[in-house]
């Protein structure tokens, strides 16, 4: 093929941009990327009852968020309808489609009939209109609908860039409604004429239109159009190996993004479903544009993990400048009506964190202590709030206060005074870690001290002096 790359997403705007869906945008657009083409938004919106703006927005916020921006479009197959109807009248003109008038009733009753006898249901093509066939009166109370007319013999193959080489006899297919009794154009037509107007080289696509393929190859031929190449992509399934649904994942993609996993480790994530690079596991979006072919797309299916998702996503925020982090926390705190100018500077609170922390919301949650009043859970103090712990509580409050104020010189008076006081160091540690944070777990105690400041550590020390 020597036309320019040019590759298309067009999703039906019926619901949310799900992950599988997602995929499919990411490998259209990076394929696109990687041969210097353009990559096409489409929306096929042509089921009016199910469409909705609301879904139109959906998934182009979601292809913003993933970084996936399209060189044309967003193009709507409402806006396009006399275009489909044009071409739907050539072909009339063309003898390539025909009027077929058999009624609902009459298709109801051969599907029985061939149901009977075992037959696979299909159109019988009483309406076809062949040499030296004599066909019948119109019926005056039958709009009709419009078939393609669909070749009789020979196969219909192509070479699938995922799933190799695929091939359908004629005889298995019937003649194809290209149009409603209502002068509606189908959705397998209107894809067919989306992909020929918009020259769209290579059609990647989830393998549930394998089937729709012979059918709209077979129309291009008719219409004497290029035929793409097509790449069929396998589905996603869960953790536990059935179908992905929501319990798995597969919710929209800004759910991805309320629930703080970073676009690039999604990115990352989804490249990674069905198509591999050797043994590379991270990888930048630029890299992953370099790399990406048709080629190394496996046929199977691939397999969602959350946890993997989670380990490539705190692996990119331990390697994001503590600045950068801490710009995407700033707005999740300041959601929950936390002001993060009035307490430590956020940098230094998430650098402090992140290694402990996989998504920017568990993030949000461990720093949000700098920043709230704290009142430690009454179980919580009880266990690590001895007795024997009060006295050198008390001392190391005294000495608090004027010591030099960083945490090596921390450190060193916490130990300083569990020596004195002859306790081991989580008798003191825990303590504190729950007085000034209301968490038992933490990063190291002296760093998150020096951290609160010494004004902010004395006056919640103060309220545990008895």
């Amino acid at each position: 093929m020597n036309r320019p790359v040019r590759t298309r997403f067009a999703p039906s705007p019926t619901g949310f941009l799900h992950i599988g869906g997602a995929r499919t945008a990411l490998f259209s657009w990076a394929y696109a990327r990687h041969h210097g083409g353009k990559f096409i938004l489409r929306i096929e919106d042509t089921d009016v009852a199910r469409s909705t703006p609301e879904a139109v927005q959906a998934i182009i916020d979601g292809m913003a968020w993933l970084g996936l921006e399209h060189d044309e479009g967003p193009f709507y197959q409402m806006q396009r309808m006399e275009r489909y109807k044009e071409v739907i009248q050539q072909m009339l003109d063309a003898g390539t489609a025909y009027y077929c008038y058999t009624s609902r009733e009459e298709l109801d009753a051969l599907r029985a009939e061939q149901e009977a006898r075992k037959e696979k249901p299909r159109y019988d093509g009483r309406w076809r209109p062949e040499p030296g066939k004599t066909l019948p009166t119109p019926p005056a109370d039958v709009s009709p609908v419009v078939r393609f007319k669909n070749p009789k013999d020979g196969v219909v193959a192509w070479d699938d860039k995922v799933k190799g080489h695929i091939e359908f006899a004629n005889t298995e297919l019937d003649d194809l409604i290209i149009a409603r009794g209502d002068g509606t154009p189908t959705y397998n037509f209107c894809v067919v004429v989306d992909d020929w107007d918009m020259g769209v080289t290579q059609v990647i696509r989830g393998d549930d239109h394998v089937n729709n393929t012979p059918r709209q190859i077979n129309i291009l031929r008719a219409l004497g159009a290029d035929v793409p190449e097509y790449a069929h992509l396998s589905m996603i399934l869960g953790d536990d190996g059935t179908k992905l649904s929501k319990r798995h994942g597969a919710v929209s993609v800004m759910q991805y993004d309320e629930d703080g996993y970073l676009p690039e480790a999604v990115v990352n994530y989804l490249a990674r479903l069905g198509w591999s690079h050797g043994d590379d596991e991270v990888f930048s979006r630029q890299q992953f544009v370099e790399w990406f072919d048709l080629d190394h797309i496996t046929a199977s299916a691939a397999q969602f993990n959350t946890e993997k998702l989670l380990w490539l996503n705190q692996h990119y925020m331990k390697q994001m400048p503590a600045a950068d982090l801490a710009a995407r926390v700033k707005p999740r705190l300041a959601a929950r009506g936390i002001d993060t100018d009035r307490g430590p500077d956020l940098v230094q609170a998430v650098a402090l964190y992140v290694d402990r922390c996989n998504t920017l919301n568990v993030l949000a949650d461990a720093v949000e202590a700098f920043y709230v009043p704290i009142h430690p859970h009454a179980e919580l103090l009880a266990q690590h709030l001895s007795d024997e712990a009060r006295p050198a509580l008390a001392d190391f409050a005294a000495g608090i206060a004027q010591v030099a104020w960083e945490a090596p010189a921390i450190n060193a008076l916490i130990k300083e005074t569990v020596t004195k006081h002859g306790l081991k160091m989580p008798k003191l540690a825990m303590p504190l870690r729950v007085i000034l944070t209301g968490q038992a777990q933490t990063p190291s105690v002296d760093a998150v001290i020096a951290l609160i400041g010494r004004d902010s550590v004395l006056e919640k020390l103060a309220a545990y002096k008895n």
